[in-house]
């Protein structure tokens, strides 16, 4: 049966990788969408169960990230091209997302605001948790591109995963603002547009690793050093803030266990 999943979403994209990479962007904007949807029909959180929810999402989150950045992107682009262009992409999209990181004013839920300060009372605090959203779907997007030019199947399982791991992280960006502004369908709007810019960034990585053979082990690399720099800088850090870090760390094992076994299962 997953297999055949795996063979009809090869069949929806007609061989073309970028259709592909259009597929599955827009699949897991979808679910990311969905995620949020839950917010229409609860109360304001506060308090501790607020905090846990986020930590558990991002936890989760972390997991499947930290699995699809080796499985799914570094070593298949080893396998391409060895491990001079693969590294090299890994440091690039580290370095890359640290750069987009402190240049772009946006907000943490419990360390609060980072970027340049006299940004600070330009950009509302919803919108600054949207853009910090976006910060982190950029490397969930390469991802997805890139390993949709490697291989199909790569491609569907990435995807896949990606997308049910978006499910909590919908919830995660509506969650904040709902309980910043009050407004719920402003919090699905913006947890929509998080899932969105997967969706524009998938679709240029997948032109570009298409593009040229030597290209491709790049863009993989630079798809999960930006996963994993996004993962320790970001993700991990933030869930060991409030206390919650025993389940959160449950949380990133069962999202490390839910990306292995569709990698075994799809793949």
């Amino acid at each position: 049966m997953a297999y055949g999943i795996v063979q009809e979403i090869q069949a929806w994209a007609g061989g073309s990788p970028i259709m592909l990479a259009l597929i599955m962007s827009g699949i897991a904007m979808t679910l990311t969408t969905l995620g949020g949807l839950p917010i229409l029909f609860i109360s304001k959180p506060e308090g501790d169960r607020f905090g846990l929810l986020i930590d558990l999402g991002l936890g989760f989150s972390s997991g499947v990230m930290i699995v699809a950045s080796f499985t799914s992107l570094l070593l298949p682009a080893m396998d391409i091209g060895g491990p001079a262009r693969p590294l090299a992409g890994l440091l690039l999209g580290a370095i890359t997302v640290h750069v987009i990181n402190n240049a772009v004013p946006h907000e943490h839920l419990v360390k609060g605001f980072e970027g340049p300060r006299e940004a600070l009372r330009k950009l509302k605090a919803a919108w600054l948790v949207a853009l910090a959203i976006i910060i982190h779907n950029i490397p969930e997007g390469v991802s997805i591109g890139a390993s949709s030019a490697y291989n199909p199947a790569v491609g569907v399982v990435t995807g896949l995963a990606i997308g049910i791991q978006d499910i909590p992280e919908g919830f995660a960006v509506a969650l904040p603002v709902y309980a910043s502004t009050g407004r719920k369908w402003y919090a699905l709007f913006l947890a929509f547009l998080s899932g969105l810019s997967e969706l524009v960034f998938a679709v240029p990585a997948a032109l570009v690793a298409s593009y040229s053979l030597a290209l491709l082990p790049l863009v993989m690399g630079f798809g999960a050093g930006a996963m994993v720099y996004v993962v320790s800088h970001e993700a991990i850090p933030e869930t060991h803030r409030t206390g919650n870090e025993d389940k959160a760390t449950l949380a990133f094992f069962t999202g490390f266990v839910v990306m292995l076994l569709l990698d075994t299962l799809l793949g």
